[in-house]
């Protein structure tokens, strides 16, 4: 029996796929815990689980800055301040934490999130045997690879923060925190992703959040069986900022031969037509079963399992890696993309109604379906965690 440590930030779509995988290593006789930011994650593990606190809640105050970020950073200044102002410091706060969990659960291997540094900090120190755990696609190429001044001096941010914790600068020079020599955990595939530079060892396993229990309520929903579903979605941490979005898409919706659920807060959109339906939670994959077409803000999660079902998108990036995994998306031939803050609601209209006819979006949305199915989702990723044990 084999322990593994999952590291992880407070942050749904990066705490969300370890769950499955965790199960599958349970299942197959090892033990798991995680640790990270008490409270924020806790509350995303299942009943029951193994969680080691890395600091003290009093760090919720750089969670509150990811959440509360000035809605006018777009694109390197949004990812630039994502890093400095809460991923940074995070680990910083974490890395102690880690080391102590590491400890008392005796971690063979550790599982890291890419916004979870503490977690690469402490097992290149002690020299563990370690994983990434990609749960976004964004990180697998260079998100700021038109921006080099940028990209170094986020390089150089990292360096410091290693330095800063007892790791040799010349060691801390080589290599990437967010992509461990070992093993990458990537939950997508590269039908979706591209060719990915470098040559860390990638292990495309797909989605690993499919299959998860549902609360499945969708019959109260009112939808009408002979008209197709359109799935407006900005995801966990965005819907506060997407007011104006979302009226928007209720004006695109309006009148039109299909029907839409928003997932919002039923404030923003206090007047919906006919032909929409707002909830503030969904059961989502049992929706996009019944969806023909998905509006998304380019979520990693969203997308990805709107792709296992065969689905389209309209793509509205906010932030973040979202104009990254937006843009993977459209190359691959698979969706549209509108500008979020922008738009209007005859170009929206416009994209939907392409989402929907269109055969050849239809087809690579298939073809990535496909590519999902051949990775293997959670029993590949549990493969791929057990090559790192000692023989």
């Amino acid at each position: 029996m084999s322990r593994f440590l999952f590291v992880v930030p407070p942050f749904t779509g990066h705490v969300n796929p370890t769950i499955a995988v965790a199960a599958e290593l349970v299942r197959r006789g090892h033990d798991v815990a995680w640790t990270g930011l008490p409270g924020a994650t806790q509350a995303l593990l299942p009943e029951g689980s193994t969680f080691l606190p890395a600091t003290t809640a009093e760090v919720a105050a750089y969670v509150d800055a990811a959440g509360d970020r000035r809605p006018d950073l777009r694109g390197a200044a949004a990812f630039k301040f994502l890093q400095e102002e809460v991923l940074l410091p995070l680990a910083d706060a974490m890395v102690d934490g880690v080391d102590a969990a590491v400890d008392a659960f005796g971690a063979d291997v550790l599982v890291v999130d890419q916004q979870a540094l503490a977690g690469a900090i402490v097992a290149r120190r002690r020299g563990l045997r370690w994983a990434t755990s990609a749960t976004t696609s964004a990180e697998l190429v260079d998100p700021l690879d038109g921006l080099p001044l940028v990209a170094a001096a986020m390089h150089q941010a990292r360096v410091d923060l290693q330095v800063a914790h007892g790791i040799a600068a010349g060691d801390a020079a080589q290599g990437d925190l967010r992509t461990s020599p070992h093993l990458v955990v990537a939950y997508t595939s590269e039908a979706l992703v591209g060719p990915v530079p470098g040559d860390a060892p990638i292990a495309f396993v797909g989605p690993s959040t499919l299959g998860r229990p549902e609360a499945d309520d969708l019959d109260g929903y009112g939808l009408d069986p002979d008209r197709p579903t359109v799935l407006v979605s900005l995801g966990t941490l965005n819907a506060e900022a997407g007011a104006r979005f979302f009226t928007v898409a209720a004006e695109a919706c309006r009148d039109q031969p299909w029907q839409a659920v928003f997932v919002a807060p039923a404030e923003l959109v206090p007047d919906p037509p006919a032909n929409v339906v707002v909830r503030s939670r969904v059961p989502q994959l049992a929706l996009l079963e019944r969806c023909a077409a998905v509006v998304s803000h380019g979520g990693h999660n969203t997308v990805c399992e709107s792709l296992a079902a065969g689905l389209p998108l309209v793509l509205a990036p906010i932030r973040d890696d979202q104009p990254v995994v937006a843009d993977q998306v459209v190359r691959a031939g698979a969706g549209v993309r509108v500008k979020f803050a922008r738009v209007k609601a005859e170009p929206l209209r416009a994209a939907i109604a392409v989402a929907l006819a269109d055969p050849d979006l239809r087809a690579a949305a298939a073809r990535i379906q496909a590519s999902f199915h051949a990775a293997g989702g959670t029993p590949s990723a549990a493969d791929a965690l057990e090559g790192l044990l000692p023989g």
